[in-house]
C-alpha cells in the first residue's frame, strides 16, 4: 500500500478529546499522522488545498473559541532512543507525538537523569521546544540539542540546533515566526552525565523533606509529580491549560515601586538585572482565586490556572481571562499576557 493510501481525512472532527480544556469544538478536516512524510501528503493533498492548517498535538496549551475552519494535523509521531553518547553526555532524540511525562519517566527508568524537574507537565515531547515549557528551576532550553521539523509550505526536512530555536521565557522561533510554517518531527536532548539536583523551590524543597529520602533523579521526580498533583487540577477531571498566564517580568526601577506599593509582592531576580513577578500572587492579589464567569473559573487552590468546570466555551474563558488582565493592570500597572495558543 503507497504512503498516500495510508492517509485518513475526517470530515466535521470532533476536538473535544484533543483540547485539555474540553471545549466542544470541531475542525472542518482532520488527518493522523505519524510519520514526517506524512506532514507533506497531508498538507498537499487535495482535499487540504486552500485550508489553514493547525498542528495540534496534546492540545494542552491551545484555546478553541470557536471551530477550526481548516485542516487539523493530529501529530501521532512515535519512539525514543539513544542517539549517542559520549564522556560528558548522552544524547536523547524522541518523536514529536510522544508524552512529555512518558518520556521523563522513561529517562530515568533508563538512568538518563536532568529532566525530572519537568515531570507530569502536560501534552507531548514535540510542542515541549515551542513553549520553551519549564518548572521548578528548569527550562529545555538548558538541554535541548536539535529540533527536527518540516516545513509545510516546502515540505523541506529541516534540522534547529538550540540557537537556531531562539528559547527564550515560554517564547521560541516556533511560537513566533514559524508558528504553524514548521511541524516538529522529533527532539533530540544532551543529558550531562555530570548530574547534579535542583530542589531550591520552597514547594519542592518542603515535599522532598517531608520524604526524607536520598536526593536521587527519582526522588526529585516523585516530588514533583506529589506537589503538581497537589497543587493543579488534572485535565481529565477538571478541563484546563496549566498556567494560563506568563509570569512578566519587569525592570528593578518598576519593581521597587511595587515593592513600596506592596512589601510582600513576590518577584525573582533575573540575570539582567530585571525582575520575574509571579502572576498568581497578582491575580490571587486581586481577589480573583476560585472566582468565576459562568462556567470558567479561577481554580481555587492556583490563581494562575483556569478551569472549565462543566460547558464553559473558549469565549467564556478569554473573557474571564480578560477581566483579570484588567484589573491587574489597574491595580499594580502590569500586563499579563496569556501563554496557550489562542484560535
Amino acid at each position: 500500500m503507497h504512503l498516500t493510501d495510508s492517509l485518513h481525512f475526517a470530515s466535521d472532527y470532533p476536538l473535544r478529546a484533543h483540547n485539555t480544556f474540553g471545549f466542544d469544538v470541531r475542525a472542518r478536516l482532520a488527518c493522523r499522522v505519524e510519520t514526517a512524510e506524512q506532514f507533506v501528503l497531508a498538507t498537499r493533498d487535495a482535499r487540504a488545498a486552500g485550508l489553514s492548517k493547525l498542528v495540534l498535538g496534546g492540545g494542552s496549551n491551545v484555546v478553541f473559541t470557536r471551530d477550526f475552519d481548516g485542516l487539523v494535523l493530529l501529530v501521532a509521531l512515535a519512539g525514543k532512543r539513544l542517539v549517542s553518547e559520549d564522556a560528558e553526555a548522552w544524547h536523547i532524540e524522541a518523536a514529536a507525538g510522544e508524552s512529555w511525562h512518558a518520556f521523563v519517566d522513561w529517562t530515568l527508568d533508563m538512568n538518563w537523569p536532568g529532566l525530572e524537574n519537568l515531570a507530569l507537565i502536560p501534552g507531548t515531547v514535540g510542542a515541549a521546544p515551542i513553549q520553551n515549557i519549564g518548572a521548578y528551576g528548569l527550562e529545555i532550553s538548558e538541554h535541548l540539542a536539535l529540533v527536527r521539523a518540516v516545513d509545510l509550505a516546502s515540505g523541506e526536512r529541516v534540522e534547529f540546533d538550540a540557537a537556531a530555536c531562539q528559547l527564550g521565557y515560554r517564547d521560541s522561533f516556533f511560537k513566533r515566526e514559524g508558528r504553524q510554517r514548521f511541524a516538529i518531527t522529533s527532539v533530540t536532548f544532551r543529558l550531562p552525565k555530570a548530574w547534579r539536583p535542583r530542589a531550591d523551590y520552597a514547594d519542592l524543597a518542603r515535599e522532598l523533606d517531608a520524604r526524607a529520602a536520598a536526593l536521587t533523579p527519582r526522588a526529585i521526580f516523585d516530588a514533583v509529580v506529589a506537589v503538581r498533583r497537589a497543587k493543579l487540577p488534572d485535565p481529565l477531571v477538571l478541563g484546563n491549560a496549566g498556567s494560563f498566564f506568563k509570569n512578566p517580568i519587569v525592570d528593578a526601577a518598576t519593581f521597587q515601586i511595587l515593592r513600596e506599593r506592596e512589601p510582600d509582592v513576590v518577584g525573582y531576580a533575573q540575570a539582567d538585572g530585571r525582575v520575574k513577578l509571579a502572576a498568581g500572587w497578582l491575580i490571587d492579589r486581586c481577589g480573583w482565586k476560585g472566582r468565576a464567569i459562568g462556567q470558567a473559573a479561577v481554580h481555587e487552590r492556583q490563581a494562575l490556572v483556569l478551569v472549565n468546570r462543566g460547558g464553559a466555551t473558549g469565549s467564556d474563558v478569554l473573557t474571564l481571562a480578560r477581566a483579570i488582565q484588567a484589573d491587574v493592570q489597574h491595580r499594580f500597572g502590569v500586563a499579563l499576557e496569556p501563554e496557550p495558543l489562542i484560535r
